[in-house]
């Protein structure tokens, strides 16, 4: 019986990978968390001190996301919030946001 929670849990594993790369909308999804402050598709309202990242280079989005979650960019929430995703689903939430206008 003990060797099956380690298979049930790469059962899961498995599946739940399988599960996001299946999702076209994945992306846009994660991205969704990202409207309160960053405006609904990334379209932040001008004035209010955040960056507009619709439009913005893939590049510049991950590495900017990489500095919160390492912690040499300071922020008041960031830093919590891009600890909360893994680097697949930051590529998934940069890439949304560059492709938008």
């Amino acid at each position: 019986m003990k060797p099956f929670a380690p298979i049930a849990a790469l059962c899961l594993l498995a599946f739940a990978s399988a599960s996001q790369a299946a999702d076209p909308n994945l992306g846009r999804n994660l991205a969704a968390t990202c409207a309160n402050c960053h405006g609904t598709n990334g379209n932040a309202v001008k004035g209010s001190g955040m960056d507009a990242l619709a439009g913005m280079e893939k590049a510049k989005i991950l590495q900017k996301l990489a500095d919160y979650k390492s912690g040499d960019k300071p922020a008041s929430i960031m830093h919590q919030i891009s600890k909360g995703y893994t680097e697949a689903q930051l590529d998934l939430i940069a890439g949304y946001f560059a492709g938008q206008k």
